[in-house]
């Protein structure tokens, strides 16, 4: 079973889905509070953790914050319904993905299944690490170098960084990111795919490295003169 951190002062949640997901190959541990979930989450390490953004003590956004300037973790926003700005935000400071509350347990089981199958993705033996200009991927160490500096990226990040430099200087479509990367259909009015690439960029060394193609797609940059390089 997998160890998963529920930070939600919904207490009759916690409840129904500490008993939904025990059922379902996981071992909850609920905290009703911000500042004593940030704790639970720093006392070991966990397969997901599930964070409301409205808590006593400490708002969840603040929590997220403090979880991750010290760990990649993976953390699943549960946020207000028609509430934007919140999912945003979230997205913006770190969260892997998020889901509007009220929501379906089956749904909510999806989204943690897509975030742990990203993490733990095994790369094929033959694995190659990937060389773009200064970029460098190694698919097995799960890690990135950059002129010879480390990224700490989540594993999102990773995922999209690993598919736009197997296709340097070509345009990836976002349907084809969003089920490779995201595990889900692309939606438009899904917010999710830009944000992940907007945090992504900002830890490269120059932003413009990832380019938008307007209505279709990301590309990642290289010089005209590129022939492409891997192993």
């Amino acid at each position: 079973m997998e160890d998963v951190l529920l930070i939600d002062d919904d207490v009759e949640l916690c409840s129904m889905l500490t008993e939904y997901l025990g059922k379902n190959g996981f071992r909850v541990k609920t905290v009703h509070r911000g500042d004593s979930g940030l704790k639970a989450a720093q006392q070991r390490p966990w397969a997901l953790i599930l964070l409301d953004v409205m808590l006593p003590g400490m708002d969840g956004f603040e929590v997220l914050k403090r979880i991750r300037a010290e760990s990649p973790v993976n953390v699943l926003l549960l946020t207000a319904r028609g509430e934007d700005v919140d999912r945003i935000v979230g997205l913006e400071i770190g969260a892997d993905d998020y889901l509007p509350k009220p929501f379906n347990p089956r749904e909510l089981l999806a989204r943690m299944r897509a975030v742990l199958r990203r993490h733990n993705v095994q790369p094929a033996p033959e694995a190659v690490v990937l060389r773009v200009q200064d970029l460098e991927l190694d698919p097995a160490a799960r890690q990135v170098i950059q002129s010879g500096k480390k990224l700490d990226l989540t594993d999102i990040e990773f995922g999209l960084l690993e598919a736009l430099m197997r296709s340097p200087g070509k345009v990836v479509n976002r349907d084809e990111l969003s089920e490779t990367v995201l595990g889900r259909k692309f939606d438009p009015f899904d917010r999710s795919l830009d944000m992940h690439v907007s945090r992504l960029r900002r830890k490269l060394a120059q932003e413009d490295q990832v380019k938008t193609i307007r209505g279709i797609g990301y590309q990642l940059a290289v010089n005209r003169n590129y022939a492409g390089s891997e192993g």
